[in-house]
């Protein structure tokens, strides 16, 4: 029986991508690696393979974050990692044949990034019943597929009120990668945030793609050119949950004296120097934690299975403070979480 837990293609279709994943265990100098070979543990002889989404590795955001709990687990854990990198506009048999090349290469388990592998890992695990898999953000069910979810609406709500509150214009935006349930949960979090500070606050959305064009996650050009657009039209806040492409975003806020706000990961560390200054938070989206959590399951013998939830009540979303450029707000911020946790707020997902 599935538990429910809140924690706290072929030859010729695709080729597959397998990066050269840090490998601190074996002296590998690879700045990869989830720390020096003399900080970590020996190796497990455990090997655990992660497919990235679209992006990869070095996105800045979403895959990254997977990759630094991958990292973790290679260096506090011992696993031996290695990852593989899906391609823009790939066919589904090009994930399917990424993740079973995974298995044939005796990685157990196996780490799917991304809803894009729903069908795929559905697939593949009830093919490899003695593998186990997890995948972030999607709810495919398997008896050996652990499913690592979060409450983005949640912490969208808190960057809504944050952009709201921090808007001289009241006029603010959100640019989406791909218009799908998943992002929209992000829109609907920010706007019912952004509503909660100023119920005729202007907001702008707008999403780079539709599916199955994934292509939305990794064109900054694409959501430069939107946020542009929004910042032409008055909005001095622009929200992302583009993946790569929100680079771009940050391109346009800082050309446009107007200010950013990330997502994932906390970006005013990870962006390029020449935008920081101009990212007033991130909504952070914990996947390293998810992604660690359930490999310490892994090591320790009894593999999670099912939905695992991360929202607020675990720090599992939340927003960053970098920079100091929401410290003015915190005390508010901070009170619409508690309210969001004991439940007082509920946030919409769509």
């Amino acid at each position: 029986m599935r538990r429910f837990t809140k924690a706290g293609a072929a030859a010729g279709v695709a080729a597959l991508v397998l990066a050269a994943a840090g490998c601190a265990n074996t002296n590998n100098d690879d700045d990869s690696a989830g720390g020096s070979g003399e900080d970590c543990v020996e190796s497990n002889g455990m090997k655990v393979g992660m497919a990235f989404d679209v992006g990869g590795r070095g996105d800045q955001s979403f895959n990254d974050s997977a990759a630094a709990g991958l990292d973790r687990a290679e260096c506090e854990l011992g696993f031996e990692i290695q990852t593989a990198e899906a391609q823009d506009g790939e066919p589904e048999a090009a994930r399917e044949d990424r993740l079973q090349q995974l298995v044939d290469a005796d990685f157990n388990p196996v780490i799917a990034v991304g809803f894009a592998y729903s069908e795929s890992v559905g697939k593949v695990a009830a093919a490899n019943p003695d593998v186990n898999f997890a995948i972030v953000d999607d709810g495919v069910e398997g008896d050996n597929i652990t499913n690592l979810l979060f409450a983005e609406e949640q912490g969208s709500f808190l960057v809504g009120a944050a952009a709201a509150l921090k808007s001289e214009s009241a006029n603010i935006g959100f640019v989406g990668g791909v218009e799908v349930p998943l992002i929209q949960k992000f829109e609907a979090g920010f706007v019912a945030g952004a509503e909660a500070v100023n119920p005729d606050i202007e907001i702008q959305s707008r999403y780079l793609t539709q599916p199955p064009d994934f292509s939305g996650f990794a064109d900054p050009a694409a959501g430069r050119t939107a946020a542009e657009g929004m910042i032409d039209n008055g909005a001095d806040v622009v929200y992302h949950a583009a993946g790569g492409s929100g680079g771009g975003v940050f391109e346009a806020a800082a050309a446009g004296d107007a200010f950013a706000i990330g997502v994932d990961s906390d970006q005013a560390l990870t962006a390029d120097e020449s935008v920081q200054d101009v990212i007033l938070t991130s909504m952070l989206k914990n996947i390293d934690v998810a992604v660690f959590s359930f490999l310490e399951t892994v090591n320790d013998g009894e593999p999670a299975t099912g939905p695992t939830v991360y929202d607020l009540s675990v720090d599992g979303v939340g927003y960053s403070t970098t920079g100091g450029r929401v410290d003015d707000i915190a005390d508010q911020l901070d009170e619409y979480k508690q309210q969001i946790i004991d439940g007082e707020i509920e946030v919409p997902t769509s």
